[in-house]
C-alpha cells in the first residue's frame, strides 16, 4: 500500500473515531443507555465519578487490547498495538462531545428517544467509516476477532454474544453498585445494539465505492 493512501486510510479513521465518540455522546448525554460495548464503562463512571466517561472507555478498551493479547499470544500482531493511542484518542474525543452536547435540554422525554437515535445514526457513520479505512480495527471488534479466530467460530456469532455479555456485565454491576436498582443500562442500549448494525450496512454500501476511490487515487 502507497504510503500517501496509508496516510489518507489512518486520516479517515481518526474522523471516524469522532464520529463515533460523538454518536456514544449523543446517547449518553440523553441517559437512556449507551451502546453494548460502552454499557460497562457507562456504569462505572456512574459508580466512580473521579474518572470521565472516556477515561474508563480508555481503561475499557485496553483491557480489551489486553484479552486480544492473552488470547493469540504469539499470533497478536505488534501493529495492534497502535489500539492503544486510538483508545485514548478516542475516550479524548467521547468527553470533548460529552462538553459539546451538554447544552442540549433533555428534560422531555421525546427529545431524549430523539437523542439515541441521532447518536445510533452518527455511530454507525463513524463505525462504516473506520470499516472503509480498513487500517486498525477498534478495541472491541478485535476482541471479538481475535475469540472468533482462536475458537474457529463466526464473527458475528462470537459478536452478538460479546454484546450481551457486555450488556448482562453492565446490569450486575449495576445491581451490585446501586441497591439492585438497573442504571445507565435502558432502551437506548437495546436499541442501539439492534439498530447500529443496520446504520453501519446502510452507510458501508453507498460509501464504500466513492471512498474507496479517493483512498487509492
Amino acid at each position: 500500500m502507497a504510503k500517501k493512501e496509508l496516510v489518507k486510510r489512518y486520516i479517515l479513521l481518526i474522523i471516524s473515531l469522532f464520529l463515533s465518540a460523538l454518536g456514544v455522546a449523543f446517547t449518553k448525554h440523553a441517559e437512556l443507555g449507551v451502546s453494548p460495548i460502552s454499557s460497562v464503562s457507562n456504569i462505572l463512571s456512574y459508580k466512580f465519578t473521579f474518572f470521565t466517561l472516556g477515561t474508563w472507555l480508555i481503561i475499557w478498551n485496553c483491557i480489551l487490547i489486553g484479552g486480544q493479547i492473552l488470547i493469540l499470544r504469539k499470533k497478536f500482531q505488534p501493529i495492534q498495538l497502535l489500539q492503544i493511542p486510538l483508545s485514548f484518542l478516542f475516550g479524548y474525543f467521547t468527553d470533548i462531545s460529552l462538553w459539546c452536547v451538554s447544552p442540549i435540554p433533555t428534560n422531555r422525554y421525546p427529545v431524549r428517544l430523539l437523542m439515541v437515535f441521532i447518536g445510533i445514526v452518527i455511530l454507525g457513520f463513524g463505525v462504516s467509516l473506520s470499516v472503509i479505512a480498513n487500517v486498525i480495527m477498534n478495541s472491541g471488534e478485535a476482541f471479538v476477532k481475535a475469540v472468533s479466530d482462536s475458537t474457529r467460530k463466526e464473527f458475528g456469532n462470537v459478536k452478538i454474544v460479546f454484546d450481551i455479555c457486555c450488556v448482562l456485565s453492565a446490569v450486575i454491576l449495576s445491581l451490585l453498585f446501586f441497591d439492585l436498582k438497573i442504571v445507565g443500562a435502558r432502551e437506548g442500549t437495546v436499541l442501539s445494539a439492534v439498530f447500529t448494525g443496520f446504520v453501519v450496512k446502510f452507510f458501508g454500501k453507498r460509501l464504500k465505492g466513492p471512498l474507496t476511490d479517493i483512498l487509492t487515487k
